[in-house]
């Protein structure tokens, strides 16, 4: 049986998405269009893998309130939900669509308060379908209720059953992660988030490379930095890879960073080299920004769009002999 794919989001959303002609601060505004999809970046992950082929299983906490989207969502894909449920809504995110720029601006809103039953829940769940030699991606922000070190000891729970850990949090949670003893396989930190765990800026791709072989001499074995319309760094022990986005016909950004990450994880499934994982993780994230929501194109399509990623290796220092 081959290993399995899990993605934990603590604090989903309901991404409710309006566009308009052009976002104007201080002004009314007609909206053009909205939708509303089920988001959350481990659920946005998720579906950007079952839309891929592969078998993913999706936990996390969930509001029985306006559970419909996500159910509708789990279904369609045929992602296995396992899911802890409390009572409440799950919360909304606006994010206003500037159709003349394709410039999002997010509104993130409170979410429910965790509860230590959810939590419990959770942890069961890893442990009876995340075996040895899996990959569950830990993402997003935390909820009320949860301290910034849920995310380091679940990793710690993980590891130590042989499980690979793919961490994409930011801020405290990130922080608390890296200081922990049980480190995670990959984390994939954007650069503003990289600059802020390391408490300078990083305005050079040499800064950014320098910071992420920093991480990796502490244990992490992959460390990948998205750089927005740059592309994404990765970084290795041996290697430090910079991926360029092919040009694309945006539609929606939302999303777009969780479909990298599902293509990280689908190239880490695969056993592919890494240049070959980074090229498919930006064919991910290239697909899904031509469709709303966090949903790929066809098989074929993303195969084609790999075949356009351009992989740079970037000049790295030898490492200092130990």
């Amino acid at each position: 049986m081959s290993a399995a794919i899990v993605t934990v989001t603590l604090n989903p959303a309901i991404d409710q998405t309006v566009t308009l002609d052009a976002l104007t601060p201080g002004h009314v505004h007609r909206a053009r269009a909205v939708r509303s999809d089920a988001g959350g970046k481990g659920v946005n992950v998720a579906s950007c893998l079952a839309d891929w082929g592969s078998k993913v299983s999706a936990t996390g906490i969930l509001g029985s309130d306006n559970a419909t989207p996500f159910e509708a969502l789990f279904a369609r894909k045929g992602i296995d939900d396992r899911f802890a449920w409390i009572p409440g809504e799950t919360r909304t995110n606006l994010k206003l669509l500037d159709a003349a720029s394709n410039e999002t601006t997010d509104i993130n809103l409170p979410g429910l308060a965790a509860t230590s039953g959810a939590l419990d829940t959770i942890r069961a769940v890893l442990r009876q379908v995340a075996t040895e030699g899996s990959l569950v991606v830990l993402a997003g922000s935390l909820p009320g209720g949860l301290g910034v070190e849920t995310y380091a000891a679940l990793t710690q729970l993980l590891t130590a059953r042989g499980v690979r850990v793919v961490l994409d949090v930011s801020g405290p949670a990130l922080t608390a992660a890296l200081a922990s003893d049980h480190l995670p396989e990959v984390i994939k930190p954007n650069r503003q988030e990289l600059a802020d765990w390391a408490g300078r800026p990083l305005d050079t791709l040499p800064e950014v490379v320098a910071t992420a072989r920093g991480l990796v001499a502490r244990g992490i074995p992959l460390v990948v930095v998205s750089l927005g319309g740059e592309g994404a760094l990765f970084v290795t022990r041996d290697e430090a890879l910079l991926a360029h986005p092919p040009p694309t016909e945006v539609s929606s950004t939302v999303g777009a960073g969780d479909a990298l990450v599902a293509g990280l994880v689908a190239g880490l499934h695969a056993g592919l080299p890494l240049a070959e994982t980074a090229r498919l993780a930006l064919a991910f994230a290239a697909g899904k920004l031509t469709l709303p929501g966090a949903n790929l194109p066809s098989r074929g399509t993303i195969l084609a769009i790999v075949e356009t990623v351009r992989v740079e290796t970037m000049n790295v220092p030898p490492r200092a002999s130990s």
